[in-house]
């Protein structure tokens, strides 16, 4: 299977060129041992999905700095070995080890993970100032794929996973989809002990799967299952926690009497597993496909600000009113409004919620619609319409006009 460069690559590699050490996350499959395997030969590696390896570093935790020890005295003390542990959160007490030699600057590592549930209880870890650099590595992002694409359908059917997007056999693909989803619920949440009923989990998530892209409301959601609101918000927290699902935050601040909503939205991070997930076929209608279309464009736009403008944030605007902006990227209270529209042809009434948006908030121009249009088209003096297959110069625009403070 043919290797297509990540954007995060480049990140990655500058950071090791720079002496420092990468915590590197993202969720099950989205390719990080492939990456890693780009960078050339580790020193030492070890994968904690090995269960003897496992069960080896669980009982004795510094056997890692032993095994680095004498690599030095081996190789010359003055070489920094680049060590890989992958999916560290298999044994978070390595965490303080791996601490303890980069203080002593014995090592220099890349430490993957698909959770940071355990991370967590060690977040002394992650303060150590310029000398570990957190990544985060996604599904494909349109800007990795070069190839001139024209269906959007396969994107919203069955997502970018890499080992999925990468097979032509859709029937594979779907395969792959529900060996998925079974999996997560094995591996990362009966094998992790994180959650006790997994079927009141699996209906969970269901009915998430079912609510991506709309606004959390976590009473309804616990009365539509029967399960109590702490457990429900407990279930989040493992979507969280295992990088499963993106939160958007709403804009709150306004100058006028606008009655603004104030909960927030979220996207599962994958449109193949949200579908699966939902246990929807794979004929969907055309509302349906709009809907995606919107989570898609969500999903994207996180990924490419987390890629080349972490300051940045993606948040949304919607007026108890009606009005409401689908994604409004905030830089440091510039905002950049963005709609999404399942249509060809779009107008200029469109643009109605953009512009008003644009009247009461500093915004960067222009303001986008982001449809199946062919090329793009200005709309009004201040919107332009384009294509979803150049999304990406939306922030590759922004970093080049962003206001200087």
């Amino acid at each position: 299977m043919k290797y297509i460069k990540r954007t995060i690559e480049t990140l990655l590699r500058n950071a090791l060129n720079a002496g420092r050490s990468v915590l590197l996350l993202g969720p099950r499959q989205v390719g990080k041992t492939t990456l890693l395997k780009q960078l050339g030969e580790a020193d030492l590696f070890y994968t904690l999905l090995d269960p003897e390896l496992r069960l080896r570093l669980e009982k004795s935790p510094n056997v890692i700095r032993q095994e680095i020890k004498a690599y030095r005295k081996l190789h010359g003390s003055h070489k920094r070995p680049l060590v890989i542990i992958d999916e560290i959160q298999k044994v978070p007490a390595l965490m303080d080890i791996v601490q303890l030699i980069i203080d002593e600057q014995e090592a220099q590592f890349i430490l993957t993970g698909s959770s940071v549930q355990k991370l967590r209880r060690h977040a002394q870890f992650n303060l150590l100032p310029g000398r570990v650099i957190n990544l985060h590595l996604d599904p494909f992002m349109l800007e990795e794929l070069s190839t001139v694409m024209t269906d959007i359908t396969p994107f919203l059917l069955y997502g970018s996973l890499p080992g999925i997007y990468l097979n032509d056999n859709t029937s594979i693909r779907q395969a792959d989809l529900e060996s998925y989803t079974i999996n997560y619920l094995q591996e990362e949440v009966r094998g992790e002990a994180l959650v006790r009923n997994l079927d009141h989990f699996g209906q969970f998530l269901e009915l998430v799967a079912l609510e991506s892209g709309n606004q959390l409301n976590m009473n309804k959601l616990s009365q539509e299952l029967g399960i109590g609101r702490h457990t429900m918000s407990e279930y989040f927290k493992i979507l969280e926690d295992c990088l499963l699902i993106e939160s958007i935050e709403p804009i709150t601040k306004t100058t006028s009497r606008k009655r603004l909503t104030k909960s927030p939205k979220f996207l599962l991070f994958d449109m193949g597993i949200r579908r699966v997930l939902a246990r929807e076929g794979e004929k969907l209608s055309t509302d349906t496909l709009g809907r995606l279309f919107e989570q898609f464009i969500g999903l994207e736009l996180i990924r490419s600000l987390r890629a080349h403008l972490p300051t940045a944030k993606l948040c949304y605007w919607r007026d108890h009113a009606g009005p409401e902006v689908d994604y409004v990227i905030d830089y440091q209270q510039h905002y950049l409004p963005i709609k999404v529209k399942w249509t060809d042809l779009p107008t200029a009434k469109d643009a109605k919620h953009l512009l008003q948006f644009m009247a009461d908030y500093q915004c960067i121009w222009p303001g986008y619609i982001i449809c199946r249009c062919d090329k793009p088209l200005l709309l009004h003096e201040n919107v332009i319409a384009l294509p979803w297959q150049v999304l990406p110069m939306i922030v590759e625009t922004l970093q080049k006009n962003i206001p200087q403070s």
